[in-house]
């Protein structure tokens, strides 16, 4: 199976502020036609505009990720005006407010973080990749985080949606990589957006990840430079774009490398090999 051709057409979610609009003005700046989508209008127009301004195709549809159906008709309105999707870019996403253990979560809020940033990425897989399976692939990029794939005693909703995601992109690699679709689970480290500024966790930090970065790699993925470590997790600021495909090269995106698993306890334990 030959891996898809480069991106030409993009829908990222959550594209009006922060990360999702840098994403979309990278995609845009390399030549991509972008559809942006998001819960509020006039950020999603002001970006759409900048990148009309600059010579770009772009168009802004207001939806929220958690309705499927308002996700269907998003979906029809970009194609419709920009062109079949070969790149979904899910981006849009939510933390809890308070930093509190699980058992004293309200469950209202629990629950409204894990609809966003799982069920609202299901809803856009659900919504796109049927079309990319029949024009014969794409690719998705998941904006992941290291809290998928390690237990903290705090923002126990947005890790386990996190978690969830990560499966989400596993289980799209695994059913559709003979049919040319490719997935990633991208963690941009810690990005100073509202969100991040919003969180006491990040009170005191210093060291955001350039959002630079998180695009340089978002193209990487869309142009098909990473195509090898689909399925798989890559970290902003961790790796590089460089160092992935050279560690591709040498065989290290095999097997169950950077994909979410059970840590044995030790080389005697009988799970080893059983997930």
């Amino acid at each position: 199976m030959t891996d898809p051709p480069p991106a030409r057409v993009a829908l990222v979610t959550g594209a009006g502020r922060g990360m999702g609009r840098a994403l979309a003005l990278g995609l845009a700046e390399q030549g991509l036609a972008v559809g942006l989508v998001g819960r509020t209008p006039e950020p999603l127009d002001d970006v759409a505009a900048r990148i009309r301004d600059d010579g770009g195709r772009a168009v802004a549809v207001t939806a929220d990720v958690r309705d499927y159906a308002k996700v269907e008709t998003a979906v029809a309105a970009v194609e419709d005006a920009i062109g079949p999707i070969d790149l979904l870019v899910n981006n849009a996403g939510v933390i809890e407010t308070v930093e509190q253990p699980i058992w004293d979560a309200d469950p209202a809020a629990w629950w409204d973080v894990v609809e966003t940033d799982l069920r609202g990425p299901f809803h856009c897989v659900r919504a796109v990749v049927p079309g990319m399976v029949r024009r014969g692939g794409g690719r998705v990029i998941d904006l992941n985080s290291g809290a998928g794939a390690a237990d903290r005693p705090i923002y126990s909703a947005y890790c386990a949606a996190k978690a969830g995601l990560f499966r989400i992109g596993g289980s799209l690699h695994l059913a559709g990589y003979e049919r040319g679709l490719r997935s990633f689970e991208l963690a941009p480290g810690v990005v100073h957006t509202d969100m991040s500024d919003a969180m006491p966790l990040h009170a005191d930090r210093t060291d955001w990840t350039p959002i630079e970065d998180v695009v340089t790699f978002e193209l990487a993925i869309a142009r098909g430079d990473l195509d090898a470590w689909s399925g798989r997790l890559m970290r902003v600021g961790v790796d590089t774009v460089e160092s992935l495909r050279a560690a591709a090269t040498a065989g290290a995106a095999d097997g169950t490398a950077r994909r979410l698993g059970v840590l044995p306890y030790g080389s005697t334990d009988p799970l080893i090999g059983q997930f």
